[in-house]
Parts: C-alpha cells; sequence; structure tokens
C-alpha cells in the first residue's frame, strides 16, 4: 500500500486526517496486531501469580477469571485508546496514540497478588483505581517534572523493569510456575515450542518488512502455537463454557485498600506519565516532525490516568501508551487519529466477547513463554538504548552503579528485609522503586562536576 493512494504528504501529517476506509480499517487492525500480545500477556501473568491458573481450574478462582481479565485487558485498552484519539475537553492528546496494559507495574501487581501480606485482586484493583487518579492529576505538572527525570534516570528505570521480568519468561517457557519442581518442567516438550516461537520471531523480525516484521512477535507465537498443538499440549475443553457475549462488572474483586500497592501504583504512574511523554514527542516526531505541544504532552497523561482508573473499577490493569505503536506511525507514514480510532472500536468488540479471552487463554504456557523471553528482553534493551543518551561522566557512573546495585541486590535477597515490615518489604523488592528513588535523589543532589 504505497503512501499515495492513502493521501498526500501533508494529509499524511495530519492527525485530524481521515483515509478513505478500504486503507484506514487495514492500518487500525495494524495497530491492533502490533500491541495485541504485549497487551493481554500481563493479564495472564497477573492471573497465574494471583492463583488463578493458567487454561485450566488451579487455583482458587479458575477458568472464567482468567477469561475477564484477558477481556478487561482488550476493552479497556480500546476504551483509554478511544480517550487518546478522541478526546473530552483536555483529555487526550488527540493524536495516533495506542493504549494497552502496561508491563512497568508487572514487578509491583505480581508480589501485590501473590500473598506477602496483601490483599490479593482486591486490593490491586483498588490500588489500579487509585493510582489512576494520581497519574490522571500528573497531567496538571507532568511538563515541570520532566527535568527530574533525565536519560540517566529513565533507561535505568526501564532496565531495571526489563530485568524483574526476564526471570518470568524462561518460568513461563519451561513449563509455567505452577510446575515449578515437577518432572514436566523444563523438559524437552516444554522447551520445544517456546524456542519455536523465539526462532520464528527472530526470523520474520530480520527477514520480512512491513505488516509482517511489525507482528513478528504474534506470527512467532501462533507457529509455537501450531507446534504445541500437534504436540497436544493446547485443549479448547474449556472455551464452549464462554459467553459470546458480557458486560464487564464493576468491583467484580471487590475494594480493599492496601498501602503498600497504593504507594507501588503511584510510584509507577510517574515512571508511565514520563514514558507516555516520551511516547506522545515521538509520534509528533516521526509522524509529523515536530514538538509535541504542551496541551498534548498533559492531555495524553490525563487519559493515561482516566483509562487506568476506570479500568480498575471493572476488573482492568493499569494501560499506558504503546512504544511499538509509535514506531509504527513512523514506519507507515499514517499521523491519523482516525485509524487509531478504528483500530480502538476492534479492540472494545474483542473485550465484549469473553469467547475471544478463552482462545487467547488456550495459548499454553511454554508458548507465551516463548514469546515473553523476546518482549521482556526488548525492554531491557530498550533500557539501555535510553542509556545511550547518558555522558558517562563519572558522577552520572556513581549514581548509576549505586542505584543498580542497591535495587538488584535486594530484588535477588528479598530476606535482606526482613525486618522492615511487610509493606515496606513489598516496596523495596521490587526492584523498581529503590532504583528510581536513590537514581533521581543522587540526580538531584549531587553536584554535576564531581572530581574525575
Amino acid at each position: 500500500m504505497s503512501h499515495s493512494t492513502i493521501g498526500t504528504a501533508d494529509q499524511l501529517r495530519d492527525p485530524n486526517y481521515m483515509p478513505p476506509m478500504g486503507q484506514a480499517v487495514p492500518l487500525g487492525i495494524q495497530h491492533v496486531l502490533a500491541m495485541f500480545v504485549s497487551n493481554v500477556t500481563p493479564a495472564i501473568i497477573v492471573a497465574g501469580a494471583a492463583g488463578i491458573g493458567f487454561g485450566s481450574d488451579q487455583g482458587a478462582l479458575g477458568f472464567p477469571d482468567m477469561t475477564y481479565l484477558i477481556q478487561m485487558s482488550m476493552l479497556f485498552a480500546g476504551i483509554a485508546t478511544l480517550f487518546q484519539t478522541i478526546g473530552m475537553g483536555r483529555v487526550g492528546a488527540r493524536l495516533p496514540i495506542v493504549q494497552g496494559t502496561s508491563f512497568a507495574f508487572v514487578p509491583i501487581m505480581v508480589p501485590a497478588v501473590a500473598g506477602l501480606g496483601t490483599a490479593g485482586l482486591a486490593g490491586l484493583m483498588t490500588g489500579v483505581i487509585l493510582g489512576g487518579i494520581f497519574h490522571f492529576c500528573l497531567g496538571f505538572i507532568v511538563g515541570r517534572i520532566r527535568y527530574a527525570l533525565p536519560p540517566l534516570v529513565t533507561g535505568l528505570i526501564v532496565l531495571m523493569i526489563g530485568l524483574a521480568l526476564v526471570k518470568v519468561g524462561i518460568q513461563y517457557a519451561a513449563g509455567g510456575v505452577p510446575n515449578i519442581g515437577k518432572p514436566v518442567f523444563g523438559s524437552l516438550s516444554m522447551w520445544i515450542p517456546a524456542l519455536v516461537v523465539v526462532l520464528v520471531t527472530l526470523a520474520v523480525k530480520f527477514f520480512a518488512r512491513g505488516f509482517m516484521a511489525v507482528a513478528a512477535v504474534l506470527i512467532g507465537i501462533l507457529a509455537g502455537y501450531i507446534v504445541a498443538y500437534l504436540m497436544g499440549q493446547v485443549s479448547f475443553a474449556k472455551v464452549g463454557y464462554a459467553a459470546m457475549f458480557a458486560l464487564p462488572q464493576p468491583f467484580k474483586y471487590g475494594f480493599e485498600l492496601n498501602w503498600a500497592i497504593v504507594i507501588g501504583m503511584c510510584f509507577m504512574a510517574v515512571v508511565s506519565a514520563i514514558e507516555t511523554v516520551g511516547d506522545t514527542s515521538g509520534i509528533t516526531k516521526g509522524g509529523a516532525g515536530r514538538e509535541a505541544t504542551d496541551d498534548e504532552v498533559a492531555g495524553a497523561t490525563f487519559a493515561d490516568g482516566l483509562g487506568t482508573s476506570i479500568a480498575g473499577i471493572f476488573g482492568g490493569l493499569p494501560n499506558t501508551s504503546f512504544s511499538q505503536n509509535v514506531g509504527l506511525v513512523a514506519m507507515t507514514g499514517v499521523m491519523s487519529r482516525h485509524v487509531v480510532t478504528i483500530g480502538a472500536i476492534f479492540l472494545i468488540i474483542c473485550g465484549l466477547i469473553p469467547k475471544i479471552g478463552a482462545i487467547i487463554n488456550t495459548v499454553p504456557i511454554n508458548v507465551l513463554g516463548g514469546g515473553v523471553i523476546v518482549m521482556f528482553g526488548m525492554v531491557c534493551a530498550s533500557g539501555i538504548n535510553m542509556l545511550s543518551d547518558v555522558k558517562w561522566s563519572r558522577r552520572n557512573m556513581v549514581i548509576f552503579a549505586t542505584a543498580l546495585s542497591v535495587s538488584l541486590g535486594l530484588q535477588q535477597v528479598p530476606d535482606a528485609l526482613q525486618h522492615v515490615g511487610p509493606t515496606l518489604k513489598i516496596l523495596l523488592t521490587t526492584g523498581l522503586l529503590p532504583a528510581a528513588t536513590i537514581a533521581i535523589v543522587l540526580n538531584l543532589v549531587l553536584p554535576e562536576d564531581l572530581p574525575e
């Protein structure tokens, strides 16, 4: 599809331009396919950590709740994307920004639902609601706090998010957390589909062009899924129980205030807001060759927070802007927000059909593991890429070294904090909070000219 068939150069750079429907619909669905796997994966990880099980009735909540969390990920990604593309008052950047469930919050959400004296899904959803409100409020000041978060700080935080997640990828590829200690864990039958996913993803990413390259992880997972099916690892037995249509349920898991979760969510909201600022700037630079305006940055942050808070009310997870779709805007050269609106409507329709969530839930955990190994590695690589913009003076090396050493060490030896109380222990052993706090504080207080 050449640019000339979609519109003129000026039209392509205009967020308000509407391409012909014959081109707009495929472009909108392409945006959905680019983010689809990354969007539903956090729900599957959190559901597994909460003891819901994976494609079975393992755990106290069982299969329907896994499907529900996947369903909410699609529904509220679509709704939050509409907040961005259509907007309401000051809410929304009115740019082609795609929202989706954020990986950044996973290292906070997993310990929140997996015990450690926390309140489970009720406490998590309450934290999502309150964190979303806090995130919304950041829209009023986000422009003024950007100076405190240079690439040294943001790159370190993104790197720590990736490092916190890579363990999950290997656990899933080897057979999943419920199988640790069992003979099937780490067996060749588990690893073969996972490795097929990794190899096909890499092959498509490097040797395909256009849409195929954008959807490389999705294609890799489909290939691994076929192999797993041929190996007898896929079951459709529960798909028949899922409804064809269902509305979200407010406060499905209850309401329970847990300060460790609320503080963690509010802190990660700051990280997510800065990520959204970067994505907003990336879209205007890549699609229109200009800087994002203050109103666009603030509007994008308001939409982030509102989308997250509303999702939490109905049992959804935190939303943020999706960076892979920023790259897609630059690659296609189509800046139209209406194209992304079409994609958002497609996501909402999927989110109202539990059957789709049930089918996604048939993907074996080792197949998903192969996909997330690549995705979580890319999160680490993104952090390193951001750090490449840092001028590595002795001052910056000291800040980076101290923050990385303390945060990674506490993450690996959580018992070192067994006397600090459960709330503080959860916050400090995520790895993210100590890394960000140390880096931000040292960056603000240390003089620029440390003796070399």
